[in-house]
C-alpha cells in the first residue's frame, strides 16, 4: 500500500487553517511588544515578558505531538486539536488588546500562545501522514504560503485600520489604541473560521491505514534507540542538570540580571527531568513520560542536524520580533515615548514592514520547490538564511525607512524557507507513528533559542549596547547567517537531488 498522490485542491485544504493561525501568530509578533510599551513597560524588561510565549510552546507542543500520535476521534487524529485550539485562541484575541494591566496582558499572552501552539503543532505532522515522501516539500510550501498570506494581513491591519478607515492609532497613557483593537477582533474570526474550513473539508488516513503504509514502504533509515537507555538517561540527567546548577550559582555569585536565572533553572529542570525517568524505568514503570524523554535522546541525526539550525535561525527571528519597533521607532524616527505620534508612525510603519516580509515569504514559498530541485533543499534553505541575515544587520545603516522594504525582502525569503525547508529535510526521517511527537520536540529547537533570546538579549542591550535595540537585530542577522552555514552539513538522505548525487559518486 502506499499513500495516493493528493490534488492541488486537496493539499490547499488541508493547509488552509495555517492562514487563520498565521493571522493571530503576526497579530502578536507585531502588536506584543507595543501593548506591554504602552502599558507600562520599560524596554529592558520587554524580553523577559515575552518569555511566556516560548515556555508555553516547550511545554504544550511535544504533549500535543505524543497525545495527537495516539488519538482517533469522529473528527480524526489531528483535527480535534485543530479545532480546540482555535476556539481558544480565538477567545484569546479577543481578550488581549483589552488587558487593563501590564501583568494580565503578559498573562494572556501566555494563555493564547498555549491556544495557538495547540491548534499549530499537528499541522506539521498532518502533512506527514497524508502526503508522500515527493509531495511533502510542495505540502509545507502550501502551508508556507497562507503563513505569509495570514502573516501581510494580521500585521498591517493596525496600518489600514488607521488609514484606509480613520481609526485613531494613538490614545491616552495606558490604553490600547483602536486600530490594535480592531485588528485583534477581526484576527479572532479570522482563526476560527480558515482551522474550521481545514477541519471540515480534510480527511485522515486512519491508524491501521498508515501502519499499513509503513510496512509496505521501506523503513525510513532513523536513529536507533540508544543501546543502553538507562546509561544515557543518567548521562544526559547529570550533565544537563550540573550545568544548569552552575550557571545557576555563577549567576547568584555575579549578581547578574535575574532574566539569566530562567535559563539556568531551565537547564536543572530538564536534568531532573531525565534523572526522573530514568528511575521511573529502574522501577519497571513505562509510562509516556518515560517514552517522550528516551524518545529525545534517541532524535534521528538529521534531527539532531537540524536543531542547530533551528537553533540560530529562530534566536535571528525572535531578535526581530522583539526588538524591530523599538529599533525603528528609536533609531530611525527618533521617537521613545509610546503615546507620541512620531512612535505610533514608527510603530504602524513596523506593522507594514512585518507585512512585507509575510507577503515575500508567500510569494517566495512556491519558488522554493523548484529551486531545491536544482541546488538540493538544504542548498536552498543556505541560500535563504545568508539574504535573510543580510537584511537583519542592513537595519542599522538604514536612515531612510522607505529602504526598509529592502531590508524585509530579504527577511521574508529567510522566512518562507525557515516554515517549510527545515521540516521537508525532517519528516523523512521520522517513523509515521511517532511524527507528531517529534514534529512537537523539533519545537524545542524553536522555542529554545526564543528562551535564550528573551534572557540574554535584554542584557546584551542594556550592558554591552547602551540600551540601543538596534544593535539587537545585527546580533541576530549574525545568527540567521551561522544557521545558514550549518546547514550545509545536514545529512538530508531523501532529498532526491543529494541521493543523486550519492549515486553518481558511488558509481563512480
Amino acid at each position: 500500500m502506499k499513500k495516493r498522490e493528493l490534488s492541488f485542491r486537496e493539499i490547499w485544504n488541508m493547509s488552509f487553517g495555517f492562514l487563520g493561525i498565521q493571522f493571530g501568530f503576526a497579530l502578536q509578533n507585531a502588536n506584543t511588544s507595543r501593548i506591554f510599551e504602552t502599558l507600562g513597560a520599560m524596554i529592558d524588561d520587554i524580553p523577559i515578558l515575552w518569555i511566556a510565549a516560548p515556555v508555553t510552546g516547550l511545554i504544550v507542543q511535544p504533549i500535543v505531538g505524543y497525545f495527537s500520535d495516539r488519538t482517533w476521534t469522529r473528527l480524526g487524529r489531528r483535527r480535534p486539536y485543530f479545532l480546540f485550539g482555535a476556539i481558544l485562541a480565538s477567545v484569546s484575541l479577543v481578550l488581549m488588546p483589552n488587558s487593563p494591566t501590564l501583568w494580565i496582558a503578559a498573562m494572556m499572552l501566555w494563555i493564547m500562545d498555549a491556544s495557538i501552539n495547540i491548534s499549530m503543532e499537528p499541522f506539521r505532522a498532518f502533512v506527514g501522514d497524508n502526503l508522500p515522501n515527493h509531495q511533502r516539500t510542495q505540502g509545507f510550501a502550501m502551508q508556507s504560503f497562507f503563513i505569509g498570506v495570514g502573516a501581510v494581513v494580521g500585521s498591517i491591519l493596525p496600518y489600514v485600520f488607521t488609514n484606509w478607515f480613520g481609526i485613531s492609532n494613538v490614545a491616552g497613557p495606558g490604553e490600547i489604541p483602536d486600530s490594535v483593537k480592531w485588528s485583534y477582533y477581526v484576527g479572532a474570526v479570522a482563526f476560527i473560521t480558515a482551522v474550521g474550513w481545514t477541519v471540515f473539508t480534510s480527511r485522515e488516513y486512519t491508524p491501521t491505514e498508515l501502519t499499513a503504509f509503513e510496512e509496505s514502504e521501506p523503513e525510513i533509515t532513523t536513529t536507533p534507540p540508544p543501546p543502553d537507555v538507562e546509561g544515557k538517561l543518567r548521562k544526559a540527567g547529570l550533565m544537563t542538570g550540573s550545568v544548569g546548577v552552575i550557571l545557576t550559582f555563577i549567576l547568584w555569585g555575579s549578581n547578574l540580571e535575574k532574566e539569566l536565572y530562567i535559563l539556568s533553572l531551565g537547564l536543572t529542570i530538564l536534568g531532573a527531568l531525565f534523572l526522573a525517568a530514568l528511575w521511573i524505568r529502574r522501577n519497571k514503570k513505562e509510562v509516556g513520560f518515560t517514552t517522550i524523554m528516551v524518545d529525545l535522546i534517541g532524535m534521528p541525526t538529521a534531527m539532531k542536524q537540524l536543531a542547530w539550525v533551528q537553533f540560530f535561525s529562530w534566536f535571528a527571528l525572535f531578535s526581530m520580533w522583539i526588538y524591530t519597533t523599538q529599533a525603528v521607532t528609536g533609531h530611525i524616527y527618533g521617537a521613545s515615548d509610546p503615546t507620541s505620534g512620531r512612535y505610533n508612525e514608527g510603530a504602524d510603519w513596523v506593522t507594514l514592514l512585518f507585512g512585507v516580509y509575510n507577503g515575500v515569504a508567500a510569494l517566495v514559498a512556491f519558488l522554493l520547490p523548484v529551486i531545491a530541485r536544482k541546488i538540493s533543499r538544504r542548498g536552498t534553505h543556505f541560500l535563504a538564511l545568508c539574504i535573510g541575515g543580510c537584511g537583519l544587520i542592513s537595519v542599522f545603516f538604514i536612515t531612510n525607512p522607505s529602504l526598509l522594504l529592502l531590508s524585509m525582502i530579504g527577511v521574508g525569503i529567510a522566512w518562507a524557507s525557515i516554515l517549510s525547508m527545515p521540516y521537508a529535510m525532517l519528516s523523512g526521517s521520522l517513523p509515521a507513528s511517532k511524527m507528531g511527537y517529534y514534529m512537537g520536540v523539533f519545537n524545542f529547537f524553536i522555542v529554545l533559542p526564543q528562551i535564550v533570546a528573551a534572557t540574554v538579549l535584554g542584557y546584551l542591550v542594556s550592558r554591552f549596547f547602551d540600551h540601543q535595540p538596534v544593535y539587537a537585530l545585527i546580533v541576530g542577522g549574525g545568527a540567521m547567517i551561522l544557521a545558514g552555514l550549518l546547514c550545509l552539513r545536514v545529512n538530508d538522505l531523501t532529498d532526491p537531488v543529494l541521493s543523486s548525487r550519492l549515486s553518481i559518486r558511488d558509481s563512480l
